[in-house]
């Protein structure tokens, strides 16, 4: 099954947004230097919060 445009497009929109919190949480939180589970555990939870993100838009679309 392919998916609609919009998939692609939110999915590529969502993905520089999951980076950029990648970045805040590293540097502007200060993570980069705390223990690795720590970053594990909140790079994780952003990469979490944008596959549902992704997901709620494509089930949308997929209606």
């Amino acid at each position: 099954m392919v998916l609609p445009y919009g998939a692609a497009a939110s999915a590529l929109v969502l993905a520089a947004a999951v980076l950029k919190g990648r970045v805040v949480v590293l540097d502007f939180l200060g993570l980069r230097d705390a223990p690795a589970v720590w970053r594990g555990l909140i790079v994780g939870w952003v990469v979490l919060i944008g596959t549902i993100a992704w997901l709620a838009a494509t089930a949308s679309l997929l209606r």
